[in-house]
């Protein structure tokens, strides 16, 4: 099991090939979810993920041998990203193979660095067992996403520099896949300040670990927005280290994540993907686990496929009330579709779609539907919006 010495040491390999991300305060994540809200942006990172930090302090470790026969992983990007751009930096020819679900922006990315991408299976460990069995038969050194001492230390720095920059943090909150990230963090961390308590985060459809922590059973799920942690076994060697120092497990769906990167991208303007998102959606989950304690919070990914992002916030200001569908019932006269649109306009409402509905209704003949998808202000203003059409006669609600 990993010490706190193979961290440090691990953070002098890495020195100047990493960045150092900033860990600050967020005041506004702190008003709303009651907790004092730190962020550690690992989404900074160039190749946009913690996992570049466990890539590089393994890839340097290699033999002249090894590093001569190359390197092979399996990830669903951003251990890909990793190792690749380091494999790349060191001259090292670097294969990697990636699930067919894999989004295309990390796919790719990871292409651009220089390494052999193989799209194999529908599932992480499909995309493992393809990637041994390439290890063995081209004699390339497999490097694991998780289950490796050298990945789990590289991981560590990013515990290391939070309580190097916030020391009077009370708590932890990190993603967890397969456990790389949360074991290395919460070696550093309990080994710098006992009294730390480390808190892990699963997706209700993922929760491989949770299951292996708590004794449950839950179901395994198939697909999630948070793609990063979305694996069928934790590693051997995390399990080990989250027994011994990660203290308590949370779950949260996909409708917390979601809403956990529209408020990072609103608020402080910064781009995470579903995992990189977990420990705020957690905050969100369980704001009164959490009230009035200094929270640490991992931003691990960044890596985010651009149509998905696009309707998760299309999906973030539906729930927000920005974006609403209202139904107007009207006599079907000339004109009654430009009243409307009036009222509406001097409500301060934006019409972004109208589908006027003849046949497919119950109103009498001589009336019709009018569907509008309106831009409002939030939930209030869409009640304002809907009084100025009631006012004028018109019959109108929120579908």
């Amino acid at each position: 099991m990993i010490e706190l010495a193979d961290i440090e040491a691990a953070a002098q390999r890495l020195a100047g090939q990493v960045l150092l991300t900033p860990c600050v305060e967020s005041r506004t994540l702190s008003q709303l979810t009651g907790a004092q809200v730190f962020l550690k942006f690992e989404n900074l990172q160039y190749t946009a993920s913690f996992k570049e930090r466990g890539a590089c302090n393994k890839l340097a470790q290699l033999s002249p041998e090894e590093r001569a026969r190359g390197v092979v992983a399996m990830s669903a990007g951003n251990h890909a990203q990793g190792v690749a751009y380091h494999a790349q930096r060191l001259g090292l020819r670097a294969v990697i193979v990636m699930p067919r679900f894999t989004p295309g922006v990390k796919v790719e990315r990871t292409r651009g660095f220089g390494a052999e991408v193989l799209l194999h299976g529908d599932s992480l460990d499909e995309a493992r067992a393809h990637a041994f069995a390439l290890a063995e038969r081209e004699g390339l050194v497999f490097v694991h996403p998780y289950d490796d001492d050298a990945i789990i230390a590289g991981q560590g720095t990013v515990g290391l520099e939070m309580m190097r920059a916030q020391p009077d943090l009370d708590t932890l909150v990190i993603a967890v896949g397969g456990g790389g990230l949360i074991g290395g963090i919460a070696t550093a961390a309990k080994a710098l300040k006992p009294g730390i308590e480390v808190v892990g985060v699963q997706t209700q459809r993922f929760p491989a670990m949770y299951n292996a922590m708590t004794g449950a059973h839950l179901p395994q799920g198939t697909t999630t927005i948070a793609e990063g942690i979305a694996v069928g076994s934790p590693g051997e060697r995390n399990q080990a280290i989250a027994h011994q120092r990660v203290d308590d497990w949370l779950l949260v769906d996909e409708g917390d994540i979601e809403q956990a990167i529209v408020m990072l991208l609103e608020i402080e303007k910064t781009l995470v993907e579903g995992a990189g998102a977990a420990g705020l959606a957690a905050l969100i989950k369980h704001p009164q686990r959490f009230a009035g304690k200094k929270v640490g919070l991992v931003l691990c990914g960044g890596n985010i496929d651009p149509l998905l992002l696009a309707s998760i916030i299309e999906r973030g200001m539906v729930r927000a009330g920005r974006l609403v569908r209202v139904k107007v019932s009207a006599r079907d006269v000339p004109g009654n579709l430009a009243r409307i649109a009036a009222l509406v306009a001097e409500a301060g409402a934006n019409i972004d779609e109208v589908h006027h509905q003849r046949a497919f209704t119950l109103l009498a003949a001589q009336s019709v539907e009018i569907e509008l998808v309106l831009q409002t202000r939030g939930r209030e203003h869409v009640a304002q919006v809907l009084q100025h059409l009631q006012a004028a006669g018109f019959d109108a609600a929120v579908l």
